[in-house]
């Protein structure tokens, strides 16, 4: 099953996986401690960029895989705008009581999640899982053992959503016996799933570490890379970019407010 879609690469796919996800865990640890809502719209703006620009991908495809990012901002946000607490109060109906500080704390945490969704998706687009998983070797001295067995897990879910397929075009092919309650056909269908997925994963699971024990991957002696992943200049860049956007975000925040709410804890 193709999974993949056809890409430009940029300087950001040369970025070393080990680096930025150093920095993707940074800059979560950065909003979370973020209180004020302009510095989180900068932050935002700033992470936005690199993917619409660096990312290598259509705009189009982005918004498709933003969705769901959307869906959550706008779900965050309106819960928290319709049932927080405040004083200032702009709009009362039934349970529904929309304060100022309320407002500004829904639009703050929808831009919290979309600031860490969109650099989460910066990260996913511009990283392959093998580089990544080198990368842990080389420079993190992550043990071959554990490292290869992610990559084979990996390596495994698009032929898992294969055979769910087939599996599903056979029982529709086949028919299913029809039960009264709904609850017991639930039951029934989920049985015909994960019983022959489980019984083939288990079979795939230990064919794959057989094959890697008599491969050796579980020494831990010093071995050789087909691929070898490095720090490059592109990693000076992204350190740079990353740490500009946090100063300008937090001095701009102050200086230059969009809004006037400054904390909104």
């Amino acid at each position: 099953m193709q999974l993949t879609f056809a890409y430009r690469e940029t300087w950001l796919h040369r970025v070393n996986p080990g680096v930025k996800l150093v920095l993707s865990i940074l800059l979560f640890i950065v909003v979370v401690f973020t209180h004020n809502l302009n510095t989180m719209m900068y932050l935002t703006l700033g992470a936005l960029l690199p993917l619409v620009l660096f990312s290598g991908h259509p705009v189009k495809r982005l918004l498709l895989y933003a969705s769901p990012f959307l869906l959550i901002f706008v779900s965050s946000a309106m819960g928290m705008m319709m049932f927080g607490n405040g004083e200032t109060l702009w709009f009362q109906w039934g349970f529904i009581r929309i304060t100022e500080e309320s407002f500004y704390r829904g639009i703050h945490l929808g831009f919290r999640g979309t600031q860490v969704a969109a650099v989460g998706l910066l990260f996913s687009l511009t990283t392959r899982p093998v580089a990544l998983f080198y990368a842990m070797m080389q420079q993190w001295k992550v043990a071959p053992k554990y490292a290869y067995s992610f990559l084979a897990a990996m390596r495994m879910l698009p032929q898992m959503l294969e055979e769910l397929q087939t599996l599903r075009h056979a029982l529709k092919v086949r028919g299913r016996p029809k039960k009264r309650s709904p609850l017991t056909a639930w039951y029934a269908t989920l049985r015909m799933y994960t019983i022959p997925l489980l019984a083939q994963s288990i079979r795939r699971a230990h064919r794959t570490a057989v094959a890697m024990e008599a491969k050796r991957f579980s020494t831990s002696k010093k071995r050789t890379y087909y691929y070898r992943v490095s720090y490059s200049l592109a990693d000076f860049y992204y350190v740079i970019y990353w740490i500009l956007i946090v100063v300008i975000a937090h001095w701009a925040g102050t200086v230059w407010p969009i809004v006037n709410a400054i904390d909104v804890r």
